[in-house]
């Protein structure tokens, strides 16, 4: 609901030349808050973290209309960040937990399709509530879902077997806490892939604008659709023939997305691009995780999964940041900024070539 009308907001405020960090800080306080979700996941428990990545979202959603400055939103989107750095943690581990491995790619494909499925409404809502009714109205709506995803929390059932009270000292975090060794490859994959991500998120708006696209949600809803349609698909297809095979061909997708996006002069075009981005990102996403879950130790499969989200907002606020500055609202860099994404897919495509034969979950016995 609130990405799309954000740039706008900003520029509203007085900061157009600051909308790069509108998903930049986010990201960096998601990033930040990984390896102490992933801890706290494997010790307090899954639910309590998904539980505090839903108030925040709540308490933040609340606070915009009150922090109507630039400096005061900027505050806000670095917090509202952590409410992304928990709740997907514990969702991961928690259907790491409940769901056969051999299933696994399927599972995330699910929780994927559910992720989408709001936001491929979230944008055309949002748009509508805040051309109706403002942009006050529309984050109060927003924290009411938030708040409702916390009532559906409460009601679900810890799933981790050996719980620990909380203390302080579990706020200390070391080396161990920060990277999972064995989800390395993943990982790498999955920054050279997301980079794009930032990217979108923070260009496109202006570059429908550009086009003639009036409604900012509108292309984030086709995106979402296109992802949508091959979630489950996508996660399905990497149990039965392996997660590098679906991965290539992502690759190969979001390189063909950010080319027509970057020469992109129509509106035709750029929905074109931009269906097509939504299908990679929708079968690499829950390729990734599961692959990640694989390659866990089963014991810290809340630190495994943080640190392949560690990677992805890292990979999201680079892309980000990056394109905001190189675009510095000038139109005629929309090219080079999304030239770059389609150079860092097509390395990842070359990387999962060298990785050698591709993995089959099923055989492995993973």
């Amino acid at each position: 609901m609130l990405i799309p009308e954000l740039p706008g907001y900003l520029t509203s405020l007085g900061g157009p030349e600051y909308k790069g960090l509108i998903i930049s800080l986010f990201t960096l306080t998601a990033m930040i808050s990984r390896p102490f979700s992933g801890k706290l996941s494997d010790s307090i428990g899954r639910v309590p973290v998904m539980m505090a990545g839903s108030l925040v979202c709540f308490v933040c959603s609340l606070m915009y209309p009150l922090f109507a400055s630039v400096m005061g939103f900027l505050f806000l989107r670095l917090f509202h960040g952590f409410s992304t750095g928990f709740k997907p943690t514990g969702q991961a581990a928690y259907l790491s937990d409940v769901i056969p491995a051999d299933r696994r790619g399927e599972a995330m494909g699910l929780l994927g399709t559910a992720s989408s499925i709001g936001m491929a409404g979230g944008p055309a809502v949002g748009g509508l509530i805040s051309e109706h009714l403002g942009l006050n109205v529309m984050f109060y709506c927003s924290a009411l879902f938030a708040l409702l995803s916390a009532v559906i929390i409460a009601g679900i059932k810890e799933t981790l077997e050996v719980k620990q009270p909380f203390s302080i000292s579990m706020l200390k975090v070391n080396r161990r806490d920060l990277y999972e060794p064995r989800v390395l490859t993943p990982c790498l994959v999955m920054v050279l892939l997301v980079y794009s991500y930032g990217s979108v998120f923070t260009l496109i708006p202006d570059l429908g604008q550009y086009v003639g696209i009036r409604n900012n949600g509108l292309l984030f809803t086709y995106m979402t659709m296109a992802s949508l349609l091959v979630r489950l698909v996508g996660g399905k297809a990497s149990d039965m023939w392996g997660r590098k095979p679906v991965l290539q061909i992502c690759a190969m997708l979001i390189l063909i997305a950010m080319t027509i996006i970057a020469f992109a002069d129509s509106k035709l075009q750029l929905i074109v691009g931009i269906c097509f981005y939504g299908l990679a990102q929708g079968a690499s996403s829950p390729t990734l995780l599961a692959w990640a879950t694989d390659l866990s130790d089963p014991k810290a499969r809340g630190r495994g999964v943080a640190s392949l989200y560690i990677f992805m907002e890292f990979g999201i606020g680079v892309g980000a940041f990056a394109s905001g500055l190189i675009y510095a609202n000038d139109p005629s860099r929309f090219l080079i900024s999304f030239v770059i994404c389609a150079l860092l897919a097509g390395t990842a495509f070359i990387y999962l070539l060298t990785l050698g034969k591709p993995d089959k979950p099923k055989l492995r016995g993973l």
